[in-house]
């Protein structure tokens, strides 16, 4: 209650002998309490009804100089932190345990905003000053100015709540974020995200958004999960690759003809949308990675892409997962059982057609390669069509008139000279080579590929 209220009321009722039921009604005090009011007022007057702490700090008040370093910490060691990201590293590295709201007040009061904060918190900011610095309105308190400001809403910044769906796999949101990670270059984060339970399932990064990045997140998916149901993804490089003169195009490109040939042989259903907003989930997951990441590996001084990967694998998505994501375990799931080591290598393969050449030799990469079962040289017709497998451990195949074949690269020239170099036999080990069960049909995978880019080509 307002000090100098009660003291009006008392002392009313003092010198004028007041009903003292009325003054308990208009104070909302009982009327044993308005006789202790009358004494204290009888004995110390004015004084005696100031509260007992006014000058006294609380017992639990932080020292002033803690707001000094997060402020001095913030600006020269952990700037463009957003500042939930900023309170785990106070509390892991600084050794200072304060709350967000502490903190927050702390940096927005010295004029710092979160590098994150979104539209309608920059909006609000900047109208609060407004509303100070000119004093638009004289009368309003700095109560009522801030009731005015939380309780506006622009419309562009009201996102109605959305269904997630029921079970943990049934939906896997995918993207590829490029942005610069680390090391002062441009690279691409391809991730995976649950979109039931929050979960991080897969994170990979690659120079550019490559069929590399997408099958190293697929990799993590089916070793450590299972098969999901369906992906969510993005058609961005479809038109990108659609966009290039055909001559030009390459299979490591085109990732929904590989990826979603993959998907097939899995029965995995695979959904793309170029519209972001479909996919608000995996969208605001890379807006969180960018603050949250970037800072990390910079405070690491990690600088290369074998780095970078170890740590988000190992380090960063396991955190991520423990402090944001729900539980799966606690929610019923559609992932089917992980396939075996050796069909997961085969199917997150690249495929790319091939003709034979008049040298019995097939150019790929750049390099000249010949099909040979086991250490047998095989010949074929020139123009023979043919379907070259690069499998997931990097093992090239080659499969033709429904036989799978191995790859030999043939070299420009003889790595020993019969004549001059001593020849020391090697006993070269034998590779397997695996049953035409895999589907490797040239007609399949044509099939595939026309079907991907009529369909996909205009949405």
């Amino acid at each position: 209650m307002n000090e100098k209220e009660k003291y009006d009321v008392i002392k009313e009722l003092v010198d004028h002998n007041g009903n003292k039921n009325r003054a308990s009604k208009k104070l909302g005090i009982s009327r044993r309490q308005i006789n202790r009011l009358i004494i204290k007022y009888k004995e110390k007057g004015k004084s005696g009804f100031v509260h007992g702490n006014r000058g006294h700090a609380p017992s639990k008040a932080l020292d002033p100089s803690i707001s000094e370093d997060i402020i001095l910490l913030y600006k020269n060691k952990y700037q463009d932190w957003n500042f939930n990201h900023f309170k785990d590293f106070l509390k892991k590295d600084e050794m200072i345990d304060v709350s967000y709201d502490f903190i927050y007040k702390t940096l927005t009061k010295a004029g710092i905003l979160s590098p994150k904060a979104r539209k309608k918190t920059k909006r609000k900011y900047t109208k609060q000053k407004l509303l100070r610095e000119k004093k638009i309105n004289l009368a309003m308190s700095d109560e009522q100015i801030e009731t005015i400001i939380s309780h506006e809403v622009a419309l562009e910044d009201s996102h109605p709540r959305g269904e997630k769906p029921k079970y943990f796999g049934e939906v896997i949101e995918q993207d590829g974020s490029i942005h610069l990670w680390f090391g002062g270059i441009k690279t691409c984060l391809h991730l995976a995200i649950d979109k039931a339970t929050s979960t991080i399932v897969g994170a990979w990064f690659d120079k550019q958004e490559t069929l590399n990045g997408y099958y190293h997140v697929l990799y993590q998916i089916l070793t450590n999960y299972g098969i999901p149901y369906k992906f969510f993804t993005d058609n961005r490089t479809v038109f990108n690759y659609m966009s290039l003169n055909p001559d030009k195009r390459t299979s490591d490109k085109d990732v929904l003809t590989q990826y979603g040939y993959a998907c097939k042989q899995l029965g995995i259903e695979l959904e793309t949308s170029s519209v972001s907003q479909a996919k608000g989930l995996i969208e605001r997951t890379n807006g969180t990675f960018q603050g949250r990441l970037v800072n990390e590996l910079k405070l690491q001084g990690i600088t290369t892409i074998e780095e970078a990967n170890k740590y988000l694998t190992e380090i960063f998505v396991p955190d991520f997962n423990k402090r944001f994501a729900m539980d799966y375990k606690k929610f019923s799931s559609v992932f089917e059982l992980s396939p075996s080591l050796e069909k997961i290598n085969y199917t997150l393969a690249v495929l790319t057609p091939r003709k034979i050449d008049n040298g019995n030799s097939i150019k790929y990469q750049n390099k000249y390669y010949q099909p040979y079962q086991g250490n047998n040289l095989k010949c074929f017709l020139p123009k023979t069509e043919c379907l070259v497998i690069k499998a997931y451990n990097g093992q090239l195949l080659v499969t033709i008139d429904e036989q799978v074949y191995e790859l030999k690269e043939l070299s420009r020239n003889e790595i020993f000279s019969k004549e001059f170099d001593e020849i020391i036999e090697v006993k070269e080990k034998k590779k397997y080579i695996p049953p035409m069960t895999h589907p490797w049909k040239i007609e399949y995978f044509k099939k595939q590929l026309k079907k991907a880019h009529t369909e996909h080509v205009y949405a």
